[in-house]
């Protein structure tokens, strides 16, 4: 199983961040084919600490059942958008994305 992890960094403006995400969130539902009322992912918030504020604002997660699932869904048209899309409304700087098993 591989998962898909993307950090997004301190947004500069948080509301404005929050609105897109749900717009992001219902394109990857759209481009996908994911049913809207299925989440197979996750999305965290993070919190300041006593140190001060993180350097990421929110991961979201998503698995795949085999390598050959996670390049069929990341080389589609669909997920494409989906890519950039997340790049656009991420307006601390662009999304850190990492590839996990």
């Amino acid at each position: 199983m591989l998962k898909l992890i993307v950090l997004y960094p301190q947004p500069v403006n948080v509301q404005q961040f929050e609105d897109e995400y749900v717009s992001h969130i219902a394109l990857l539902h759209e481009k996908t084919g994911i049913p809207i009322t299925a989440k197979p992912y996750t999305v965290t918030k993070f919190l300041p600490t006593p140190n001060g504020q993180q350097p990421f604002y929110q991961m979201f997660t998503m698995p795949f059942e085999s390598p050959e699932a996670f390049q069929s869904a990341m080389s589609s048209a669909g997920m494409q958008e989906v890519a950039a899309d997340a790049n656009r409304i991420s307006t601390g700087g662009l999304p850190t994305v990492l590839i996990g098993s």
